[in-house]
């Protein structure tokens, strides 16, 4: 099993009390940092029962993410290379099943910036969240067809992978990935 629970190494600075794994029964951990610098824990889980914690402090201003709506959409052949990894399809956003659905809800949207509000807006109104309602399995397709709850594989209030599934149909880049990649913190 490999798990990403660790605050991401870009925030390092704003740790207060680090994020520590607790495994119980303790078992071996190895780590390593994956593609996108996060830091992954792999572990071997026993049979029965198994509970991983952590308890970490972060310092945060609480502002919300940086909004730039003069920034514009480049063809997917001018992007750079480190942008396409966050194009990519996954098991949870299943770019090849969204994209005729993304190109017909927001093919005539603006492009750029201002597309990302109208995906998340669709996102909003159409997908409840709630944690225990689903599977942690279930992806963007799923919940999208399904028109049921969801609940996403990390805990995050926002529906990250719907999200992530409109917009990576439209080869566009979610705000915060394109934060990351100019070096704004968000």
């Amino acid at each position: 099993m490999v798990v990403t629970l660790s605050i991401h190494y870009s925030r390092v600075s704003d740790i207060i009390k680090a994020d520590h794994l607790l495994l119980t029964p303790s078992i071996p951990v190895t780590a390593y940092r994956d593609s996108f610098g996060n830091w992954c824990s792999r572990i071997v889980a026993p049979a029965g029962q198994l509970r991983l914690s952590s308890d970490a402090v972060v310092s945060d201003t609480g502002n919300p993410d940086l909004v730039a709506p003069w920034l514009e959409q480049r063809p997917v052949e001018a992007l750079p290379e480190e942008a396409l990894p966050f194009l990519l399809g996954s098991r949870y956003c299943e770019t090849d099943l969204l994209s005729e659905t993304a190109w017909r809800l927001f093919g005539a949207a603006p492009t750029g910036w201002k597309r990302v509000p109208a995906i998340c807006d669709f996102v909003h109104q159409h997908i409840q969240f709630g944690y225990g309602l689903s599977s942690p399995t279930k992806t963007a397709f799923q919940a999208l067809r399904s028109s049921q709850q969801y609940a996403p594989h990390r805990a995050h209030p926002d529906r990250p992978r719907q999200r992530c599934g409109g917009c990576r149909a439209h080869n566009q880049l979610r705000a915060l990935d394109v934060g990351r990649l100019q070096g704004v913190d968000g």
